[in-house]
């Protein structure tokens, strides 16, 4: 690293911005125009997704290229790599294209892997040490640590049930499921783990990780940094008649905060303007915060409801100013103030070249810590009698979006699903966290349970398919509260 990087400017408080450019470098602004239709940003995908399932989750090589991670480095855009080179010394993958570009994506310590920008050959910020401060989890009882009772399932359960919905997650094998747990009242009822996978393998989770922006948000709203309706105190919108003034932080939790960003889901998507802003800030090496918050206007907030990650990322931006803005270390925070409060010890939180969390779908954890924060909404926000979230905020995310509402689309919270229109076979007032190649982790409190479910991409249709019949099985298996 080529001395001490620079955070984001307005990111760092106005007295250090003077004598910054004696202590530390930047990198130069990467311009704002649309981003480039060249396979090179899918190929940076690529090189995040294979530099992840390789260095953080253990996979081959090999079977991550061909099964892992298509969101973000679509398959059918890897033809164009030339040479692949897994460096398992400096823990980096080099990618080269036909032009002779090389993508390279680091293990970056703690903070999982990240893409370079072209020509770079580090981050542009001081990676820390983020350490639980939990104790061994292989001594600890559940859900604190690992330790299961040794006590029977509650006589209303059919253990038998439960175990052929466990089996029923695994057929068929195409399905490439990697981890199923399940949870009642709070107690793990079903679990089993694919080949090379334990329960404590971080695997990936991708758009699941939208349900622990909203979360951390969540926290800081409980802790009285943010209210849940207040105008978004984005820097960049501040500007006296700027119409982005007008969004709340509720509206941007409800994906309908109007923003132009152009998503892969748009119903008007035109690839002829560019890559979509959805994918650009996973790929594009660039500072992913000043990328969405510069984005101007497209619709009046709560009105228009679009799957889009500006909204991910302005929150994750938000969380940002509001933890550094009352003088805490950021990127422990996740860690610190959520985490080692509900027993999760294995969540690796990925960054942008600038250190800014990329919790819109980089991220990788084991199922069980998606159970453990499933549980953490089952029970209302509180945890062995610790209010973590505010009142009422689980009913806020599982609540559909007054803008999906009115336009017949009854499926979305804040960053959380609803199955609304039944695509699950459980009660529609269920909701959950999903990600790209069929992550999911499942909140049905007329049952109290939890479901987790994780695969490797290739194997989403088949996999979902297995998941819908585990929980018909499990709706047999498990009676309602």
């Amino acid at each position: 690293m080529r001395g001490a990087p620079c955070p984001p400017r307005r990111l760092r408080p106005a007295a250090s911005r003077r004598t910054s450019a004696r202590r530390c470098w930047r990198a130069p602004r990467r311009p704002s125009s649309t981003p480039s239709t060249s396979p090179r940003p899918a190929i940076s995908g690529f090189a995040k997704t294979l530099c992840s399932a390789v260095f953080v989750t253990g996979l081959d090589a090999d079977f991550a290229a061909e099964s892992v991670g298509f969101f973000s480095g679509p398959y059918e855009h890897r033809r164009h790599v030339t040479n692949r080179e897994v460096d398992n010394d400096q823990r980096r993958i080099h990618l080269t294209l036909p032009n002779g570009v090389v993508r390279t994506a680091k293990l970056n310590g703690d903070h999982g892997c990240v893409t370079l920008p072209v020509g770079e050959d580090d981050v542009f910020f001081e990676p820390i040490d983020i350490r639980s401060t939990l104790p061994d989890p292989a001594t600890t009882p559940w859900p604190m640590g690992d330790v299961l009772p040794d006590t029977p399932l509650p006589a209303e359960i059919d253990a038998d049930k439960v175990q052929q919905a466990v089996d029923a997650a695994f057929d068929p094998p195409e399905g490439l499921t990697a981890a199923f747990v399940v949870t009642h009242k709070g107690r793990i009822i079903g679990e089993r783990y694919g080949p090379g996978i334990t329960m404590h393998t971080p695997l990936e989770s991708w758009s699941m990780g939208k349900s622990l922006t909203a979360t951390l948000m969540g926290v800081l709203i409980q802790q009285g940094v943010y209210e849940l309706y207040q105008p978004a105190p984005v820097p960049e919108w501040q500007t006296p008649g700027d119409p982005r003034q007008e969004i709340r932080i509720a509206d941007i939790l409800r994906m309908s905060s109007g923003v132009r960003f152009r998503g892969v889901a748009d119903p008007d998507l035109d690839p002829a303007l560019g890559y979509p802003d959805h994918l650009y800030v996973y790929t594009g090496s660039a500072n992913s915060f000043e990328w969405a918050a510069t984005r101007p206007q497209q619709w009046p907030p709560n009105t228009i409801g679009r799957y889009r990650n500006s909204d991910p990322v302005l929150t994750n931006y938000l969380v940002r100013l509001g933890v550094e803005g009352r003088g805490d270390e950021y990127l422990s925070f996740p860690q610190r103030e959520l985490f080692d409060r509900i027993g999760v010890r294995g969540f690796v939180l990925e960054t942008d070249p600038y250190g800014n969390y990329l919790l819109q779908g980089y991220e990788l954890a084991p199922a069980r810590d998606w159970a453990r924060l499933g549980n953490l909404y089952l029970q209302d926000g509180v945890w062995n009698g610790e209010r973590i979230l505010p009142e009422g905020f689980a009913d806020f995310v599982s609540t559909v979006a007054p803008a999906w509402e009115a336009d017949g689309r009854p499926i979305y919270g804040g960053f959380f699903w609803i199955n609304g229109t039944g695509s699950f076979p459980v009660p529609r007032e269920a909701y959950y966290m999903s990600g790209a190649g069929g992550q999911t982790t499942l909140i049905i409190p007329s049952h109290d349970l939890v479901v987790v479910r994780q695969g490797h991409y290739r194997g989403a249709r088949f996999g979902g398919q297995a998941l819908r019949r585990a929980l018909a099985l499990l709706m047999e298996a498990v009676p309602a509260s």
